[in-house]
């Protein structure tokens, strides 16, 4: 994908800082999520980020009315399901059996999943190029898999079963990606983004509220989303991964990709697994085993050279 002539080297330097920094503020998600995990459950957590999420987004969406027809909501309501509830519940669930590196390393195979998924599901072309970088992406992830799985476990160290639920939630984000994507031929990317983060938290305040409805007839109750005894630092973690991990970089990036081409500007992906591998190891002195810096390696290795030389485009918009 050619630059356009048009592209002056100013709005050139902006668009791909607009997506760098993009990169950097989905690299700090696993760790600011980690931070709030210490204090509440995974629904909890990923319930109040969206929350402050929508403080974000949800002006985007009643300034810009969109009609949607019949089977347009069909396509939001169901990449909405997969991309808010299932694909965060999933993930934050794996987060909290593994650490912040392993997660943040596996997140790095998502262009190469992504690329496989468009070629799969949207009948985009992958070459021989993109083949032989997702079976490095594969080899590595099992690396991964293989360094949190070898010896006792300590705990708060990576299971073999937290790393398969973040993989587990990249599978589910395709979904959410490829569904999106169908919507934004015809509407504005951010938009539709806005859109489909609102009605996802919508569903997640009935997953994690709704059952607190039925505590007059149960035994167990439900307890409410805890607020009172939570400290100023799980507030800040949680305003940061919402207003900043979630609604800043969904205008960051998509800004940045209408102005750059998208095959070059999807290399700015692969800061968040080397961001947050270095938080988790020098912030939450977690550790990485030989086996999880080759497998990195491999990851970060076959999405950069699929995202720089692939000739085939990008999509244009990831959703985080």
């Amino acid at each position: 994908m050619a630059e356009p002539a048009t592209l002056t080297p100013r709005i050139r330097f902006l668009g791909y800082g607009a997506c760098a920094i993009a990169g950097c503020l989905w690299g700090t998600g696993f760790y600011f999520g980690r931070l709030a995990l210490n204090e509440m459950s995974v629904e909890h957590m990923v319930l109040y980020r969206f929350l402050f999420a929508c403080v974000g987004l949800l002006p985007v969406a009643l300034l810009n009315p969109v009609r949607f027809t019949k089977s347009e909501i069909r396509i939001l309501l169901t990449s909405s399901l997969f991309g808010i509830p299932v694909q965060f519940l999933i993930q934050f669930h794996g987060l909290a059996h593994t650490t912040v590196s392993h997660a943040s390393l596996m997140v790095g195979s998502m262009p190469v999943l992504l690329g496989v998924a468009a070629a799969l599901f949207a009948g985009e072309h992958l070459d021989r190029l993109g083949w032989a970088a997702l079976i490095a992406s594969t080899i590595g992830a099992g690396l991964i898999v293989l360094g949190g799985h070898s010896g006792p476990t300590a705990q708060g160290g990576p299971t073999l079963y937290g790393d398969l639920l973040v993989v587990l939630s990249l599978c589910t984000a395709l979904t959410w990606i490829l569904l999106s994507k169908k919507l934004m031929k015809t509407h504005s990317p951010v938009v539709v983004t806005a859109y489909s983060i609102v009605a996802g938290t919508l569903m997640l305040v009935a997953w994690t509220v709704g059952p607190m409805l039925l505590n007059p007839w149960r035994s167990n109750k439900v307890a409410p989303p805890p607020f009172a005894h939570v400290s100023p630092t799980a507030w800040i973690a949680l305003a940061v991964s919402g207003l900043a991990c979630t609604a800043t970089t969904t205008f960051l990036w998509n800004w940045g990709i209408h102005h750059v081409p998208a095959s070059r500007a999807g290399v700015f992906l692969n800061i968040e697994p080397d961001l947050g591998s270095y938080l988790g190891v020098k912030l939450l002195g977690e550790h990485l085993g030989p086996h999880a810096w080759f497998g990195g390696a491999l990851i970060l290795g076959a999405a950069i050279v699929l995202t720089t030389r692939s000739q085939e485009p990008q999509p244009d918009v990831i959703l985080e």
